[in-house]
């Protein structure tokens, strides 16, 4: 389950700095992203990656708490490193979760 969280998150990161680069490319030739395919692509992209994000997140959540409070092996497993991961997974969704919505009302206002 950690795997696909770092899978998860590892799609998330190539994602959010590809598009940081087509943006820096934007801003560097003066060129506007305001079209439809441009957005729909972004909307699509950032709801894919969100949605796994967090499904990630909850399972690992959930194996965190399997471990530390159910079957009470904290001791033999790296629970404070798992706590943390899922965390930092929760928090990747959340600063990922309004580019979702705004590029999603860009796309439908258009």
């Amino acid at each position: 389950c950690i795997s696909y969280l770092v899978l998860a998150v590892g799609l998330q990161s190539l994602w959010s700095l590809s598009l940081a680069f087509v943006d820096i490319y934007a801003l560097l030739v003066k060129r506007s992203l305001r079209n439809y395919r441009a957005i729909r692509l972004f909307t699509i992209g950032d709801g894919i990656t969100s949605t796994l994000t967090f499904a990630a997140a909850c399972a690992s959540a959930g194996i965190t708490v399997l471990i530390g409070n159910d079957l009470d092996k904290c001791a033999l497993n790296h629970c404070t490193g798992f706590e943390t991961a899922t965390a930092m997974a929760f928090i990747s969704w959340f600063a990922i979760s309004p580019s979702f919505l705004m590029n999603f009302w860009s796309l439908a206002s258009h």
